[in-house]
């Protein structure tokens, strides 16, 4: 929009609240010649939608009579044509930023009822496509108000109401999920460290098992040694054993031995109790 069309708006937008302080006091202006020669031009040119042309048909009405209702509302009409309700709503350059302004001005304070009403229905269908439902069935109430006999009103009414209760249920079911979400991930985080907690008691339990298992073994190792090389000192000072002793000593070795044996095997046992614990463990 240009400064020359900016300009132009707050200029028609302070007119019409001076004239409408105007009018309350008497009677509104009637349509001077030249406004009524752009309005029918403007609707001719709107009619084959030309609306491009057709705006600058209202814009000459409304130079001719700034305080024109008639104009602005067609004005309004021929912009809402031009403009998206999906681009950005303080896009200066959507001419339904314009169009907004004006209906708003008309909705508010038009001295034609029937005019304040269309207005009204014109920014609920703006508010309805911008999936805004809410302020959309506040329009289309606003339209009902002023033309109680606007059909179209009334079903787009009951459709802008249908949607705002899909709207609010989703938003609704939205947040639900999000809640439900937020629980599961918190006891999923709170299930994760109590695993990993279990699993390293059981790691550390299972390594400090092994260590012991070696220190012992190594232990009972040493000590052979140390026994064997007792004897061989012992058989070098006496020059040698009986066989008594000797049978005696193999007996007494071969005891060390099983009982050796027998607590490696209890230490093993327990080893695979623990990995089957660990194995069968639910996660």
């Amino acid at each position: 929009m240009t400064s020359a069309n900016r300009l132009f708006i707050l200029l028609i937008v302070a007119l019409m609240s001076l004239n409408m302080g105007v009018a309350a006091q008497g009677k509104a202006p009637k349509m001077t010649k030249q406004e009524r020669v752009c309005l029918r031009n403007g609707n001719k040119l709107y009619e084959k939608k030309r609306y491009a042309e057709a705006e600058v048909e209202y814009r000459k009405a409304l130079q001719a009579n700034p305080s024109s209702e008639k104009a602005q509302f067609n004005l309004a009409t021929a912009l809402m044509r031009q403009g998206s309700v999906t681009a950005q709503q303080d896009d200066d350059k959507n001419p339904m930023k314009q169009a907004e302004g004006l209906l708003a001005n008309l909705a508010k304070g038009a001295q034609d009822k029937q005019l304040r009403g269309k207005a009204s229905y014109d920014l609920g269908n703006i508010a309805y496509g911008r999936q805004q439902y809410d302020q959309a069935v506040e329009f289309y109430k606003q339209a009902l108000r002023c033309n109680p006999d606007d059909d179209q009103a009334r079903h787009n009414l009951r459709l802008a109401q249908l949607k705002k209760q899909q709207q609010d249920k989703n938003k609704d079911q939205n947040k639900d999920n999000k809640d439900q979400n937020k629980d599961q991930n918190k006891d999923q985080n709170k299930d994760n460290k109590d695993q990993n907690k279990d699993q390293n008691k059981d790691q550390n339990k299972d390594q400090q098992d092994q260590n012991k298992d070696k220190q012992d073994q190594d232990k009972q190792n040493q000590d052979k040694q140390n026994q064997d090389q007792q004897q061989q000192k012992q058989q070098q000072q006496q020059g040698g054993m009986s066989q008594q002793n000797a049978e005696q000593v193999l007996k007494a070795m071969q005891d060390r031995e099983r009982a050796t044996q027998q607590r490696i095997n209890a230490q093993q046992a327990q080893q695979q109790r623990h990995e089957r614990q660990r194995t069968n463990k639910k996660w």
